[in-house]
C-alpha cells in the first residue's frame, strides 16, 4: 500500500508537470493555468464556522450566505453560494472585479484584482456585506441588490454605489483563460445566475451575508 500511495504522488506530480510545460509551450500563462489545478474549496469550507456565527449574532440567515473568493481567476466560477445545512457550496458562478484604472469591461486583471474604499476608484472592496434591498437595475435583468459594507475594508460600498446586480457581459460557464469583464467594482454575475440568486433572497425573510474574500 505504502508503495502504492507513492507511486501516485509520482504520478500526479508528472502528470501536473506535463500539465504546465504543455500549457507553456502553448502560450498560456503557467501560473493561470496551475491555479485551476490548485484551486479547492477548503479556504471557503474553514470560513463556514466563522460566517455561521457572524450569522447566528446579527440575526442573518443561517441556511447559507455568499462568498467571492477573489483570489480565484476572474474566468473561473468563484461566486459561491454556501449550504450551512449541507456544509457543501450547492452553487456557483461567474462575478465581475472592479477595474481599478484599467478600462472598464477589459479582463486585465483577471488575476490580480486591486481593492480600494475609496469613491470613484473603480475598484471592488473586501470585507462583509449586508445584501440589503431588491431594486431596479438598469442592467441585465433589471434587478439590483443593494450593499452595505459592515467592515472598515468596505464601508463606503452604499455611498460608491456598489450593488449586487447581473450584466450581459457575464457569461454563465467558465471562460478561462480569459477573464470576466471589469466592472466599477459592483459584484455583476450573469443574467441566468442572478434568476437563481434572486429566488434565493426573496425566499429570505432575513439579511444575507456576502464575504467578498482575496
Amino acid at each position: 500500500m505504502k508503495i502504492l500511495a507513492q507511486s501516485s504522488g509520482w504520478i500526479y506530480c508528472f502528470l501536473l508537470f506535463q500539465f504546465i510545460v504543455f500549457n507553456s509551450c502553448n502560450g498560456n500563462s503557467v501560473s493561470e493555468k496551475a491555479m485551476v489545478v490548485l484551486t479547492d474549496t477548503s479556504k471557503i469550507k474553514s470560513m463556514s464556522a466563522e460566517a455561521l456565527s457572524f450569522c447566528k449574532k446579527n440575526n442573518f440567515n443561517t441556511d447559507f450566505y455568499f462568498v467571492i473568493d477573489m483570489s480565484i481567476h476572474s474566468g473561473k466560477k468563484r461566486f459561491m453560494v454556501w449550504s450551512f445545512n449541507e456544509n457543501k457550496i450547492s452553487q456557483q458562478g461567474l462575478v465581475t472585479h472592479g477595474c481599478g484604472n484599467n478600462g472598464w469591461s477589459g479582463d486585465n486583471t483577471r488575476t490580480s484584482p486591486q481593492f480600494s474604499n475609496t469613491c470613484d476608484s473603480h475598484c471592488s472592496s473586501l470585507g462583509k456585506y449586508k445584501v440589503a434591498e431588491r431594486g431596479y437595475s438598469q442592467w441585465g435583468i433589471n434587478i439590483k441588490y443593494l450593499l452595505y459594507g459592515l467592515d472598515s475594508s468596505n464601508s463606503n460600498a452604499l455611498k460608491r454605489t456598489i450593488v449586487l446586480h447581473s450584466w450581459e457581459a457575464v457569461t454563465d460557464e467558465d471562460i478561462f483563460p480569459n477573464g470576466s469583464a471589469e466592472s466599477w467594482g459592483c459584484p455583476a454575475v450573469s443574467n441566468n445566475f442572478m434568476l437563481k440568486l434572486d429566488e434565493l433572497l426573496k425566499a429570505s425573510d432575513k439579511p444575507l451575508l456576502l464575504w467578498i474574500i482575496n
